[in-house]
């Protein structure tokens, strides 16, 4: 890799924190923000609801980046997210709200698939996971520096100005990515596919390795998205916690998930994507089982509550490098079908997390989350059964809908 390359990369993980920051600063602020529009603490969480779904919205993304490039996504994602932030600061009401946040968080949705399929397409595959791990530590970011540093914003020029905020180093990144980011290659006609959407994410399902992903990326969501819901409600009944120490635990939450991108970045290449792949979701397994055991105190519970996330943060992390080499030609439409199918998979974890929570406590849900990993573990076996990247590369493998 050349200096302008890792230059781009590192000012692009910059792009990428900031539009974590817009989707997920609505969690810790939502109180706040249902004060500022004078709604129900219930109509705040409907916009982080309407937030998540747009992640579904990706499989007609990865599609377009694939057709069209990856620049036009990206920059079309930096762009939602100063026009909708833009909505947000200049009418100050919760449906105009509603609709700028949707729509900057729709922006993530079109950048993320297109940098996964970028890297992709200019880093080796024996590098890859550095590259990506070091990209993803904008989601860690995110919460240890994005969120802290426009709560001091907020405290002390208010909201409706955060969202200004927003609006412009969302602006000013449209513009930048525009001068560091070299223009897509114009494609011919022959060469950009006429087939649907729907086939082309159907040739997702037909090719082993590519559904194997899917169903992994579904189901170790699920189980992380199962847990993540009832922790606090754990925390709570069992420890009699205060609102601050709940607040701590997002700190260690993300301190887990910047380690976990961090050792994708420092040794899935080592290991190899495969071995890691499998590494990963055994060690996850490890730790839901090991949560319940030992969280009999809140000091053990957050260490227990580290371990999942670090172990689930390099799992996921890790399988992002090595879904862009599934299918090289459609590297943008397969990372849009993971996304998709991991989002649904935390609806899924997030609807049966409040029965199993009544059914069995922190204990029933942690082996629900053990049990879904173990499933998921069995379908990237599956996928990956005599699947190599250099096989690949020889185009062993025929996807309708394929560009």
């Amino acid at each position: 890799m050349n200096a302008g390359f890792v230059r781009q990369i590192l000012i692009i993980t910059v792009f990428r924190l900031l539009l974590n920051t817009g989707r997920r600063f609505i969690y810790p602020f939502a109180p706040a923000l249902s004060r500022g529009l004078d709604v129900p603490l219930a109509a705040v969480t409907s916009i982080i609801a309407a937030g998540q779904f747009t992640s579904l919205l990706g499989i007609f993304a990865g599609p377009f980046a694939d057709r069209y490039g990856c620049r036009l996504m990206m920059r079309a994602g930096l762009a939602m997210l100063a026009i909708g932030m833009l909505i947000c600061g200049l009418v100050p009401l919760y449906w105009p709200v509603f609709v700028g946040l949707v729509v900057a968080s729709f922006g993530k949705t079109l950048f993320d698939p297109a940098i996964q399929a970028y890297v992709g397409n200019n880093v080796s595959f024996e590098r890859r996971g550095r590259v990506i791990g070091i990209i993803e530590t904008a989601w860690a970011g995110s919460t240890l520096i994005g969120i802290p540093a426009l709560a001091l914003v907020i405290d002390h020029a208010g909201l409706r100005n955060s969202f200004y905020l927003l609006a412009i180093l969302g602006g000013l990144s449209w513009l930048l990515l525009g001068v560091i980011m070299p223009a897509d290659s114009a494609q011919s006609d022959a060469q950009r596919t006429k087939k649907s959407f729907l086939a082309a994410m159907m040739g997702l399902l037909k090719y082993r390795p590519a559904a194997g992903m899917l169903i992994f990326g579904f189901m170790i969501s699920a189980a992380n998205d199962c847990l993540f819901v009832v922790y606090g409600a754990w925390f709570e009944r069992d420890f009699n916690v205060s609102i601050v120490a709940l607040g701590f635990s997002t700190v260690a939450i993300g301190s887990a998930e910047l380690l976990g991108e961090s050792m994708t970045a420092l040794f899935s290449d080592r290991l190899g994507l495969k071995r890691a792949i499998i590494l990963g979701p055994l060690l996850a397994i490890s730790a839901y089982l090991l949560l319940p055991v030992i969280g009999q105190s809140l000091g053990l519970a957050m260490v227990g509550l580290f371990l999942v996330f670090l172990s689930f943060e390099f799992t996921i992390v890790t399988s992002f490098p090595l879904c862009t080499e599934v299918i090289p030609q459609a590297r943008a439409t397969m990372m849009a079908g993971y996304y998709a199918t991991a989002g649904i998979g935390r609806m899924a974890g997030v609807l049966i997390a409040g029965f199993l929570w009544s059914w069995g406590g922190i204990a029933g849900v942690a082996v629900a989350s053990a049990g879904f990993t173990f499933l998921g573990l069995l379908a990237v076996i599956w996928g990956l059964r005599g699947w190599s990247p250099q096989g690949n590369s020889r185009g062993d493998h025929n996807v309708a809908g394929a560009p």
